[in-house]
């Protein structure tokens, strides 16, 4: 016979509650093993990345770097000091060291991301910097007039911070004045916040459009016999074996003047020859092409919460006497929320980051934020300004995730 107030041990001996800590210690070292190679992918191509996007953001040291003399003079000398001789003697150090160093075109790129006309001015001056003797504030004069403008060194002021926020107020058309107040842009190169405001408009009426559209397919799926939804399913799900550069071009043989759809108006007499609809390279084009391709991500998740409701719940709202509406209204849909919720989210921020086929079908109308992030990207080189935009276009999902979590709860997600 055993004392029953021992404590309980294994076969080997071993106390139990030990052997138990340290067989959960054993399926969490092989739970972590197997999940390592997963997140450190996460790690490396996409947190790393979106890390390095926000740092660049906010770190530019272009112009510190190639104007060292200038930067100490910042530093020693407050915002609203006099531009006097030092400065101009600061400038001309420096104006030789960039002629030296072959960066007066980096530095004047720098400049004239706020200060248009700025690159030419920079390598102008170097490569007539060796001749620059005092007093230098009448030399560097004598070279171009423009280095006299306040607006010039109240960039340079802000550009010798390897730090700054500019970006982010150049991202939301704001810029700073004489005096570092920040101030709007002029009215005509107010452009980033109507592109915000379009993007935004446009994703959610896709969103919407999606909705209407991916609704009753996703009924009609959840309701038809299994053999027949599954027939159903593939068509829906076929557009994801297609590239997507083929169906965009495809809705450009579609929708252009002498396509299809106004070859078709035209031959059933609905508008004239000289009468054709515009409906490519404009906003048209963007909703149509962006509704067709986005349309399976919000059927999928409808589906997904449709398809385990039991038919019995609206048969005994009738049966209690509610209308088809109000069975449809109180019972049906509210079980439908969640697959609407993750079908919107999911639909909307596609959209949102879209690029491709704005850049195709959009036009100059149909553009979105992410082909302006694209064109800084690749032609204007302007990367930390495209840092910048791409931040808040993340800051603006980051909300609506955290919206989303509010009204609906992530937990309730539904992705099928």
């Amino acid at each position: 016979m055993t004392d029953a107030a021992a404590p309980l041990s294994t076969a080997d001996g071993r106390p139990l509650k030990a052997a138990l800590a340290a067989s959960q210690t054993r399926a969490r070292r092989r739970a972590l093993a197997l999940v390592a190679p997963l997140f450190l992918f996460v790690l490396i191509t996409f947190v790393v990345p979106i890390g390095q996007m926000l740092f660049q953001s906010v770190y530019n040291p272009t112009f510190a770097d190639a104007a060292p003399a200038l930067r100490q003079w910042f530093d020693d000398n407050p915002p609203g000091a006099a531009i006097d001789e030092s400065a101009f003697a600061a400038l001309a150090a420096d104006l030789k060291q960039m002629r030296a160093e072959r960066t007066a075109g980096a530095a004047g790129t720098r400049i004239n991301y706020d200060v248009a006309g700025t690159r030419s001015l920079f390598t102008a001056a170097a490569r007539r910097a060796d001749s620059l003797e005092p007093p230098y504030r009448e030399a560097i004069l004598d070279l171009d007039a423009g280095w006299g403008d306040p607006l010039l060194w109240r960039a340079m002021r802000s550009a010798s911070s390897p730090i700054t926020a500019d970006f982010y107020l150049a991202a939301l058309d704001l810029t700073r004045d004489q005096t570092g107040a920040i101030v709007q842009v002029d009215e005509k190169q107010r452009v980033y916040k109507l592109l915000f405001g379009r993007t935004l408009m446009l994703s959610a009426l896709i969103t919407f459009t999606c909705l209407l559209l991916a609704f009753p397919i996703a009924h009609l799926l959840a309701t038809l016999p299994l053999a027949k939804s599954n027939l159903l399913m593939i068509l829906v799900l076929l557009p994801f074996w297609t590239s997507l550069l083929v169906r965009t071009t495809s809705w450009i043989v579609l929708l252009q003047q002498q396509g299809v759809i106004n070859n078709a108006l035209v031959a059933l007499g609905i508008v004239g020859a000289d009468g054709r609809i515009q409906m490519i390279y404009n906003q048209m084009g963007t909703i149509i092409a962006m509704t067709h391709i986005l349309l399976p991500f919000m059927v999928l998740p409808l589906y997904s919460v449709m398809r385990p409701i039991p038919p019995s719940y609206v048969r005994a709202a009738r049966s209690l006497g509610a209308t088809s509406w109000t069975a449809f209204r109180r019972i049906y849909l509210p079980q439908t929320l969640p697959g609407i919720g993750a079908g919107a989210l999911l639909v909307f921020i596609l959209a949102v980051g879209y690029y491709i086929t704005p850049a195709l079908v959009g036009g100059a109308d149909g553009q979105l934020i992410s082909n302006l992030i694209a064109f800084h990207m690749q032609k204007s080189l302007n990367w930390s300004l495209a840092a910048a935009l791409a931040g808040l276009l993340l800051g603006g999902v980051l909300i609506l995730y955290w919206l989303y979590d509010k009204l609906v709860g992530i937990d309730n997600l539904k992705l099928g």
